[in-house]
């Protein structure tokens, strides 16, 4: 059966951090499997709200905050995948900061 959990992840992408490097995370987001783009702001992979199945991004003061309704090996991989692609692209590491990534 494959079963639909609530996800949620918070990165250490600042909201504070300068517009070149938010250019460079919105590269990661198009170039992440799912993504349908943004719709009033928000980006969005694989659907919506008004689906069963979605991932929505948010910048947080705590961070990058996404939120996901999915499967979730489908999540765990995705996320790794993001974490992989934002640091290639960022070129530092990105991760949960309860995980000590600050």
């Amino acid at each position: 059966m494959n079963n639909i959990n609530t996800h949620n992840c918070n990165l250490n992408i600042r909201y504070n951090l300068p517009d070149e490097v938010w250019a460079k995370v919105s590269k990661v987001y198009e170039h992440m499997p799912g993504w349908i783009g943004y719709k009033s702001g928000i980006p969005y992979w694989f659907g919506t709200e008004e689906e069963d199945v979605f991932i929505a991004a948010s910048v947080e003061p705590s961070g990058l905050s996404f939120y996901a309704q999915m499967n979730s090996e489908v999540w765990m991989s995705w996320i790794e995948t993001f974490k992989l692609e934002a640091l290639k692209m960022l070129g530092t590491d990105v991760g949960e900061p309860e995980d000590g990534y600050v």
